[in-house]
């Protein structure tokens, strides 16, 4: 039924445990992953009392952005490797990861995202939200939330 399944990662146990259990699935349906790392975007240095508060370089900070992503996706691409499921990178830079989830997925032609949930509880989650919970809310694409 599925057959190009997006697997949003950030790195942290949760989204492994995630990725694990998407590539069990994958295997099992036939599909192959696109595993996507949202980078952030450079942040806004300011200056206070004639001192830099954030020295890094534009440059500097996307090469670091970059090695994240990559250490963040081999991990997925590892799994896949060793299930014998296909698997692509895909990485893309902003600052609102829910949108960027969803513009991965169409980019890449997924028919699924399989994502992790955050468990964001209480006055928190009132307030923002989580990313799972806005991928929920706006993706025209099924979405699989893994507990």
């Amino acid at each position: 039924m599925f057959k190009n399944i997006l697997v949003p990662t950030d790195g942290s146990e949760l989204s492994k445990e995630t990725a694990r259990r998407a590539v069990s699935f994958a295997k099992e349906a036939g599909a192959r992953i696109t595993a996507f790392f949202a980078k952030p975007e450079y942040p806004v240095s300011y200056y206070g009392e004639g001192a830099l508060i954030d020295p890094t370089t534009p440059e500097k900070f996307a090469e670091l952005a970059e090695q994240q992503a990559q250490q963040t996706l081999d991990f997925v691409v590892q799994l896949c490797d060793s299930a014998g499921v296909p698997v692509e990178k895909l990485s893309l830079i902003s600052d609102i990861p829910y949108q960027a989830i969803i513009d991965a997925a169409t980019q890449a032609g997924c028919d699924l995202i399989f994502m992790a949930s955050h468990g964001r509880r209480g006055f928190t989650a009132l307030l923002l939200g989580s990313e799972t919970n806005k991928v929920l809310t706006h993706s025209k694409i099924p979405v699989l939330v893994y507990r």
